[in-house]
């Protein structure tokens, strides 16, 4: 995949990186390598602790094991950009971590699982993910072209003939998924907050702070996904085209579009940071077993019912 195109010889014509990608993505990626890790390890010590009894939380499970394994690909990445491991870790990259990358991008992303059954839930995200390994296992086994210090940094140089096309079509076949998956997205919240309107204004409740409230949870979550990965899903396709051979992309345009590819890439990687917030706002257990966790519960509950028997 393209996750890693650059490369750090300064004399290389086609040296795409910059102080941006050297200087200024390593570190934010290193912050949310850590953050992201202790907030994922939070929401997984809690969620496989809750019964899988909706398909919100089998819904969610998914987005918790997609980040995981997101978070996974963040040394490499890392590594690569301070300038370790050499031109062999460019190929593991390109032949493996980015191709991991992208999976569980949109294993997270494509798990529309949250208003159906249980069981079904179940059934569409391992339909998901079986989905995503088919597009995304001919990028490994295609990647199989002889490596070394001159190729290794450009990943459309390690794929067979067949191996571009097939990045060239999965690309394509992806993003539209991703529009797709975003479009679904916003078409259920923004019928279920009219929904929500529409019952307290019929019922004439004078709820109208709960409404808000709803209403403020669920356009939260649209907010994360389109700041997270509208960006890099309008870039990814011409920026995948200027990678083909014989694009006729000029090379300052292949310079900004690389640029703009690894800028939107860091928002979706942040995404890892987000999705706990995305928890917290939708699922009643999660937030009631994280608040269960938290050091002194325990006390103000019992503090609280002591209070309630000296009442009695």
């Amino acid at each position: 995949m393209d996750l890693l195109n650059s490369t750090h010889l300064s004399t290389n014509k086609s040296d795409f990186s910059s102080t941006f990608t050297r200087q200024l993505l390593p570190p934010l990626y290193f912050v949310a390598c850590i953050v992201g890790l202790g907030l994922n390890g939070v929401a997984a010590w809690i969620f496989f602790r809750v019964p899988s009894d909706s398909g919100l939380v089998v819904y969610l499970k998914n987005m918790v094991v997609a980040d995981l394994l997101m978070l996974s690909t963040f040394p490499f990445k890392l590594a690569s950009q301070l300038g370790l491991g050499g031109w062999r870790l460019h190929v593991v990259i390109c032949r493996y971590i980015a191709v991991l990358f992208y999976t569980s991008m949109l294993g997270g992303l494509s798990a529309l699982h949250l208003l159906q059954s249980v069981g079904f839930a179940r059934v569409s995200a391992l339909l998901t993910w079986c989905l995503l390994l088919f597009c995304a296992l001919p990028n490994i086994i295609l990647t199989s072209q002889p490596a070394n210090e001159e190729n290794a940094r450009h990943c459309m140089q390690l794929k067979t003939p067949l191996g571009v096309q097939w990045h060239r079509v999965s690309t394509l076949f992806i993003v539209a998924l991703f529009w797709l998956t975003l479009l679904v997205l916003a078409f259920c919240y923004s019928s279920i907050a009219h929904l929500i309107y529409q019952t307290y204004r019929r019922m004439k409740h004078n709820n109208s702070s709960i409404c808000r409230k709803s209403n403020s949870r669920i356009f939260s979550i649209l907010a994360v996904f389109f700041i997270c990965f509208v960006p890099y899903h309008v870039c990814r396709i011409p920026y995948t085209l200027s990678q083909m051979p014989g694009s006729g992309f000029s090379q300052d345009s292949r310079v900004l579009l690389f640029q703009l590819k690894e800028g939107t890439l860091f928002l979706s990687a942040l995404n890892v940071c987000l999705d706990p917030v995305i928890y917290i706002l939708m699922c009643r257990k999660f937030r009631d077993s994280l608040l269960n966790k938290l050091p002194g519960q325990n006390r103000r509950r019992s503090l609280t019912g002591a209070q309630s028997l000296s009442n009695i």
